[in-house]
């Protein structure tokens, strides 16, 4: 009798999972109708989405400190400032909730050393020296000089966060080739020695995932690092992509994302882009300081959704967005070749001015081997010089260098 209820439960399963879809996918309506009805695979993002909307609109309009706010609009009225012809008034629709958010948290963070709170003054300051006069841009310039004043001596005048010019001899000394070999260096690694990983290196390896393009600057993720060996193990079994290896992990990283930087469903996948963005550039650094990381799929399934939010005590409008297994790298571990697909099959060029140089022919891809050596050079090699177009590193002036141990803000490129 089980056996049959067994065999009755699973294809009805099957039915729903293959069959039942077939009769609603051509339709938005429908489809919509199909997961209300037969699946509940979206219901935590159907939630998250909802409760970081409900949190920015109470931030943005009961609390008057919306951080995320803030950051979008100090952002927008930077392009402002930078647009050609500039506008004699520009950012009146946004500049009153832009002040309610400046002042409030001004007179509540108490971070001497946040130089993006700076940014937001000398944006704003900026702003109202060139922006033109009317009654609603006269009263909050009146109220940001009071703010200014206010917290004025609270704040360390260090250098100017504003539009400038990037000028080309300021290129930092990389050049193509070097990159590429970065590129080829990086690897999905699965075996680590028992080195323990210094968590200032870390540090300035986020600093530099930290200068990756971000939808408005808003930065809506937070990167989790997990050494502690009671929550590595409680948590570093949870994806399904660390069998066989994950005994051998030291530190365990889960990129979080925060659904409270949006006010709209429209940008619910923006979490997702920017954190990847930041997280190729962090994989990217740790091989230059000698580790190596290997990223790994985080599965919208429920049950392991759950387990993961209790272990890391994220809120409901916080979305894993993927993992990462990172410390030093063991010699004699192998890692996969992961031949990726030719350059044929990776772009489509939409206009008939792009040309491919006649002196630098495509290849199918980088250059096939068993190992992915730093030497190997990139497609494009014999034409390209390592150090062509890139300036001496005396011309690299305005490069402040990287963040010490000590000091990982952020410079201004």
């Amino acid at each position: 009798m089980n056996t049959i209820i067994t065999y009755f439960i699973t294809r009805v399963k099957l039915i729903i999972h293959y069959y039942v879809p077939l009769l609603f996918y051509k339709r938005k309506l429908l489809a919509s109708l199909y997961y209300a009805l037969f699946s509940r695979s979206f219901d935590r993002e159907h939630q998250a989405v909802l409760e970081g909307k409900i949190k920015h609109i109470r931030n943005t309009f009961r609390h008057k400190s919306n951080y995320y706010l803030l950051i979008r609009n100090i952002h927008r009225i930077e392009k402002g400032l930078l647009m050609r012809p500039r506008k004699e008034l520009f950012a009146r629709k946004y500049i009153s909730e832009t002040m309610d958010s400046f002042e409030t948290i001004c007179r509540t963070i108490k971070e001497e050393d946040n130089e993006q709170i700076q940014w937001f003054e000398d944006v704003l300051e900026m702003y109202f020296e060139v922006v033109g006069s009317d009654d609603l841009i006269d009263r909050e310039r009146t109220r940001f000089k009071s703010v200014r004043e206010s917290i004025r001596s609270e704040r360390r005048k260090k250098k100017k966060h504003t539009p400038y010019q990037r000028l080309t001899d300021e290129r930092p000394p990389v050049s193509y080739d070097a990159l590429y070999a970065l590129s080829r260096q990086r690897r999905s690694v699965r075996w680590f020695t028992e080195k323990r990983v210094n968590k200032d290196l870390i540090d300035q390896c986020i600093a530099v995932a930290a200068q990756s393009p971000s939808a408005c600057n808003r930065q809506p993720f937070t990167f989790h690092i997990i050494d502690d060996q009671k929550l590595l193990k409680e948590v570093v079994n949870l994806p399904m992509g660390t069998q066989g290896y994950s005994h051998n992990i030291p530190v365990f990283i889960v990129v979080v994302g925060n659904l409270d930087a949006y006010f709209d469903e429209r940008d619910r996948h923006l979490i997702y882009i920017d954190a990847s963005l930041a997280s190729m550039s962090f994989m990217l650094a740790l091989e230059t300081l000698g580790m190596s990381s290997c990223p790994i799929n985080w599965a919208d399934i429920e049950v392991r959704e759950k387990k993961l939010q209790k272990a890391l005590k994220l809120r409901n409008d916080q979305r894993p967005v993927m993992c990462m297994a990172v410390g030093y790298p063991d010699p004699e571990g192998m890692v996969a070749s992961s031949q990726k697909k030719s350059l044929e099959r990776l772009r489509i060029y939409h206009s008939s001015d792009f040309t491919c140089s006649e002196t630098a022919p495509l290849t199918e891809g980088a250059p096939s081997s068993g190992t992915a050596s730093r030497s190997e050079g990139s497609p494009f090699s014999e034409t390209t010089s390592p150090s062509e177009g890139a300036p001496s590193s005396e011309s690299a002036s305005r490069f402040e260098g990287t963040p010490s141990a000590g000091n990982t803000s952020a410079s201004k490129q």
